[in-house]
């Protein structure tokens, strides 16, 4: 009996998490890939209304069951489900899953708003099942240096941050357009990556906002309509003031502009994207006039993420507290689209 209950045991300690993949569109696909060769997971099922996009994925898990949708997926014995569906979706869906005992890994936004992203949470916190979102940029080389530096205290006490993202292109799918598909425009798309890197790595609130949004040059109230530019301040509970741009179809001169600068008392550091790409970042100290390279590119960093919550999956991890932050960023969205509504309202 004891060696049957000891192999058991083993078998168990063994087994790799069964995990389902709701939406299997590029993101989905590359974040599949990263666990898959991480070797932690078994990719079960999955499930995507674009047959197309369900027979690319099984090229790369060809075992997986195919589902018609989310309660299909839920009844294959999942240990894990990964979430890669629109953004009014992602709340719901998350909830659904970790009530049924499921742990999670969403694309961002968890939520569209703090009331949506919350309610995830406490779901999570419920059902006591790991959940995770997927904001990959804190996952790069060059914002992991950004973090030491911070966190060491080498460029004294932050006074000022500048933080860009400028897509030359803008989304292609249809509903990014809509607000209540999508929660928003160019700051929901873009402007959460740069919200999460900079109260992460400062550790920080908001204190106050004022924001201005524009949709083809004109002046957008609040989620209205999808801004394609937005501009906003930010005053910080440490005095540091942020200043935020992000766009779609911005004639930049090259593909992105993504930047991330912070300037302390007596030292400066920013992560940077090189030569317009979406993928290859660096990160540049500064002191006084002098500049000094801290990373540079090739950082392979795009599933970073995904395999941090498979392999945590793995482990065992049930819910993590590291997921609360996400309140904080969707709070501060929430704050800069008021803020650009009551202006334009006034």
């Amino acid at each position: 009996m004891t060696d049957i209950f000891l192999e058991r045991l083993q078998s168990s300690a063994l087994r790799r998490p069964r995990v389902g993949f709701l939406g299997v569109g590029w993101i989905g696909r590359n974040r599949m890939q990263a666990m898959l060769a991480g070797g932690q997971i078994e990719a079960a099922a999955i499930a995507d209304p674009d047959t197309e996009m369900a027979r690319e994925a099984l090229r790369l898990a060809p075992n997986a069951a195919v589902c018609a949708d989310l309660d299909q997926l839920l009844a294959q014995g999942l240990d894990g489900l990964v979430i890669a569906t629109p953004s009014a979706m992602h709340a719901e869906q998350t909830v659904r899953a970790l009530d049924a005992g499921v742990a999670v890994f969403c694309q961002k936004p968890l939520g569209r708003d703090a009331v949506e992203t919350r309610g995830a949470i406490a779901a999570a916190k419920c059902a006591d099942r790991l959940l995770a979102v997927d904001l990959s940029y804190r996952h790069t080389a060059a914002a992991q240096a950004l973090r030491g530096l911070l966190r060491a205290g080498r460029l004294g006490r932050i006074r000022a941050v500048d933080l860009t993202f400028h897509n030359a292109y803008g989304p292609d799918k249809p509903w990014f357009y809509d607000p209540a598909l999508s929660g928003g425009g160019c700051v929901m798309d873009l402007g959460v990556h740069l919200i999460d890197l900079c109260l992460w790595l400062l550790d920080d609130d908001i204190a106050e906002v004022d924001a201005h949004l524009s949709r083809d040059g004109l002046a957008v109230a609040g989620r209205t309509e999808a801004e394609d530019y937005a501009v906003a301040t930010l005053v910080l509970k440490s005095g540091a003031i942020v200043r935020l741009a992000c766009s779609w179809r911005l004639p930049a001169g090259q593909d992105a502009v993504i930047e991330a600068a912070f300037y302390g008392e007596g030292a400066g550091a920013a992560m940077r994207n090189v030569g317009g790409s979406f993928y290859d970042f660096e990160a540049v100290a500064f002191e006084g006039v002098k500049s000094s390279a801290l990373v540079r590119p090739p950082d392979e960093w795009g599933g970073r993420a995904a395999l941090a919550w498979s392999d945590a999956l793995a482990r065992g991890g049930r819910y993590d507290p590291a997921v609360e932050s996400m309140t904080d960023v969707a709070a501060a969205l929430d704050r800069i689209y008021a803020s650009a509504k009551s202006l334009v309202e006034s």
